[in-house]
This record gives structure tokens, C-alpha cells and sequence, in this order.
């Protein structure tokens, strides 16, 4: 089963480069979490505390994007290296400005400064994956796979671990560990200079404009947007409902049940290859998703929450994944970073917003209210990717490129790379489409013909 896994983290530094990127990455859990504990603890204010984290979350929402098309420029090491030090120095402020009992304007803009520059490690990863993989869909789905299935380990150990230090050893404890992580795993990332994506300024390229204009980009933000809404809404929601039925302390295991049932699907989802269009993937991820979370409010109790929970939580990872991989078609490759980060900044900003939300229906209703947030959200992106739909299929380009990439790849044999890429043609080109057929040279009369759209086939 691991086998798809193990192929592609035997490429030259991609090891290296994934480890390095999940240690980068597990700030980006626990630095929301950490201002929260840490403030309300310090101050005795739990607004002061939420307003601190709204004000990192923007910023961070406002400024990733911008960052991460500066990467595509210039490169990630050249515009992340400082980048990585300014957020440090805002965090170590912040953190030393709380223990200060100093004024709550010092830490809004340490906070600010923090979320500016902290940047979408994700994103810088999951580029680098695109570039050591030649864009190639079969490996690229594993790989994207072992991301958001990282990013699930990352967000179940994160805020468990930010609230036993800010509880048993200090209340500033809680971000002493993400600043750590930050600065030994983002420089060792970007030391890491033999996978780093070339910029585009040294391509000669030149790009306009905001990623977001590419047709199906808004679209995908909107629904990150409300898939985040879930979540948030879902964290707190769960909490409430915990605290409702006298045992508090197990929301948190039930929300680590939810996630855990989110990584081990997308372990098993990147071991296979699937040949259903990745547009309609996303579409029915959404549809399950959607589904299985109008089920939370009607669950009577823990256990049968946490059941629910479990099961639609299979539905999380495969729909992320296919989003980010959907990134990859609806914007061109010099876009890559800035498109990967909309999309992570979108999911950020939704969590923001459906926490929030949730939080006032629930002390006007209680957890049902907050419950129902989750449904509206689920609602809001099943019917945003169902109207947009055709949006979301494959730039005509991206195709083009997969194919002649295909073609390029070394062979066992003269005919082999013209096989691959008709078999690429027939799996990523709609039949309904209006984009002519690319011709390939013809395939070798003993090869397998192209597999029916919607079988799957062993990774």
C-alpha cells in the first residue's frame, strides 16, 4: 500500500524537503491556538484574546498571497529567508510584549507583523513536489496525498500541544514551540536550494494580474472559503456540545477522532490512481462532505458524534487534495505558489469566520445553533461548486503540457512516451469539451488501450 509513497520520496531531496516542510508547518496550528491561551491567561480577556488571533489571521489572509507571488519571481529562498526572520522577531515581540503586561496596540501589531511574513510553507512544498515530479498527475496525486496528510497529523498534535504547555508550564509556552519549528524548519527548507522551483525571473517570464482571474480560481477560494466555515464552526461547535453533555475534556478527542479519520483516507486515497476527471472528484468530495455533516446535529449523543464525525471525516483529505491538484490545472506554472496559497489562505479564513459565527448562534442557541452554521457552510460550497462546475475543468494549456510532458519522460522504449501521453489525453480531457484533440505519434499496437473513465487502478 505505502509502495506510491516510497517511489516518490526516493526522488533526489524529496525526503529532505517534506520533512523539513512538516516541521515549517507546524506553526501555522499552533500559533492561533497560542495568542488565544496565552492572552486570556495573561490579560484575563478572552475578547482581547480573539481580537489579537482575528488581527494575525488577516493579516496572514492579506499578505500569504502577495508573498507567495514574490516567491514565484524571485524564488522561495531569496523572498522567505527574510521573510521567516520578521515573522520570529514579531512572535518573540508579541510573546515578550504579553509577558510585559504591556498596551493590547503592541500586540495587535505584533501580531500583524507576525501573520504578514509568516507566509504558506504548504504551498512552497507542494511547488517544489510539481517541479521534482515534471507536473507528471499519477505521482503528483501521491504526493499531494502525503501533503494533506500531513497537514492533518499537523493540526491534530498542534493545538494539543499548544494547550498542554500553555497549561502545565507556562501560558507562553504555547508559541515558544511554533517559533522553534518555524525558524529550524523553514531554514532548513529553504537551505534545501537542488529542489527549489527555478522563478520566474530567471525563465524570462512575465506575469500580470492576479491569479484569482483565472477561470474556476474564485470559484475554488469561495469554496476553501466555506469548506474552512466547516471546520471552524465544527471546532467550536463540538466543544459547546461536549460542555453541554458534562464532559467537556473529550471535545478534543473527538476532534482528533474527526481529523484521524481525515488522514487515514488520505493515506489510502494517494495509493491508487484514479481516472475520474479531478474536477468531478472534487465535485462528489464536496457532495459527501456536505452530506455527512448535516448528520452532527441530529447525533444524540458523544459517541454517536464522535461515530458521525469518524466517517465524515473520510470525505476531508481526498476533497483538499483534489483542490490543491485543481490548482495546478486552473493556473499556469509560473502561478503556482500564489495559486496554492489562495487556496490555503482561503481554508485559514473560513475557519476564522465560521468559528466566529458559530460562536454567537451558540450563545443564542447552543450547540445546535453552531451545528447549523456547519450545515449553512456545507450548503454555501456545495451549491458554489455546482454552479461554477464547469468552471473547474482543466485549462486547454495544462493538458497540453501534461501530454508533451509525458512525451519528454525517458522510456524503455521508442514508442512508450507517446502511449503515456494518449493515455493522459483520454483521461484529463472531457469529451463534452470544445478544445480539439492533440495528436501524438501512434502508440505501439501491443499496448493497453486507455483504461474506461471512473476505473481505478492500483497506485
Amino acid at each position: 500500500m505505502l509502495q506510491p509513497y516510497r517511489e516518490i520520496l526516493s526522488r533526489p531531496g524529496a525526503l529532505a524537503f517534506s520533512a523539513a516542510g512538516m516541521v515549517a508547518r507546524l506553526q501555522m496550528s499552533m500559533i492561533g491556538i497560542g495568542i488565544v491561551l496565552m492572552i486570556s491567561a495573561l490579560y484575563g480577556s478572552y475578547g482581547l484574546a480573539g481580537r489579537v488571533s482575528a488581527v494575525y489571521v488577516v493579516a496572514q489572509a492579506l499578505c500569504s498571497p502577495q508573498l507567495a507571488r514574490l516567491v514565484d519571481r524571485h524564488g522561495q529562498a531569496r523572498v522567505m529567508r527574510p521573510a521567516v526572520a520578521v515573522a520570529s522577531v514579531g512572535l518573540v515581540t508579541l510573546v515578550v510584549a504579553a509577558r510585559a503586561d504591556t498596551s493590547p496596540w503592541l500586540l495587535y501589531v505584533a501580531a500583524a507583523v507576525t501573520g504578514a511574513a509568516v507566509g504558506s510553507f504548504g504551498s512552497l512544498v507542494r511547488a517544489r513536489w510539481s517541479g521534482v515530479l515534471g507536473g507528471d498527475p499519477r505521482p503528483m496525486h501521491t504526493a499531494y496525498a502525503l501533503e494533506s496528510t500531513i497537514d492533518e497529523f499537523v493540526f491534530i498534535v498542534g493545538p494539543v500541544l499548544a494547550t498542554l504547555l500553555a497549561t502545565s508550564v507556562d501560558p507562553a509556552a504555547g508559541l515558544v514551540v511554533p517559533l522553534v519549528a518555524l525558524v529550524v524548519g523553514g531554514y532548513w527548507f529553504l537551505a534545501l536550494r537542488t529542489t527549489e522551483p527555478a522563478p520566474t525571473v530567471a525563465k524570462g517570464e512575465k506575469v500580470r494580474g492576479s491569479v484569482l482571474a483565472a477561470p474556476g480560481m474564485v470559484v475554488l477560494a469561495l469554496v476553501f472559503v466555506a469548506m474552512g466555515a466547516i471546520f471552524g464552526a465544527t471546532d467550536v461547535s463540538t466543544v459547546a456540545f461536549a460542555e453541554e453533555s458534562g464532559n467537556t475534556g473529550i471535545a478534543g478527542v473527538i476532534l482528533a477522532v474527526f481529523a484521524f479519520g481525515s488522514l487515514i483516507s488520505g493515506l489510502l486515497y494517494g495509493t491508487r490512481h484514479w481516472v475520474r476527471p479531478l474536477h468531478q472528484r472534487f465535485a462528489i468530495g464536496v457532495v459527501v462532505l456536505a452530506v455527512g455533516v448535516c448528520f452532527f446535529v441530529v447525533a444524540t449523543n458523544l459517541v454517536v458524534l464522535a461515530a458521525v464525525m469518524f466517517v465524515t471525516g473520510f470525505a476531508i483529505a481526498p476533497t483538499l487534495i483534489n483542490g490543491n491538484a485543481l490548482v495546478q490545472q486552473l493556473v499556469a506554472p509560473a502561478r503556482l505558489t500564489e495559486g496554492l496559497t489562495w487556496v490555503g489562505t482561503s481554508l485559514g479564513v473560513g475557519v476564522s469566520f465560521g468559528s466566529s459565527i458559530a460562536g454567537a448562534r451558540i450563545d443564542a442557541d447552543g450547540s445546535h445553533g453552531g451545528f447549523l452554521v456547519v450545515i449553512a457552510s456545507a450548503a454555501l460550497a456545495l451549491v458554489a461548486t455546482l454552479a461554477a462546475y464547469r468552471t473547474l475543468r482543466p485549462r486547454p494549456d495544462a493538458v497540453t503540457d501534461r501530454v508533451a510532458r509525458a512525451v519528454e519522460d525517458e522510456s524503455p522504449s521508442p514508442t512508450a512516451g507517446a502511449t503515456v501521453a494518449a493515455c493522459e489525453l483520454a483521461e484529463c480531457v472531457d469529451p463534452r469539451s470544445t478544445v480539439p484533440q492533440q495528436r501524438t505519434a501512434p502508440a505501439d499496437t501491443d499496448a493497453a488501450p486507455p483504461r474506461p473513465t471512473g476505473v481505478t487502478e492500483e497506485g
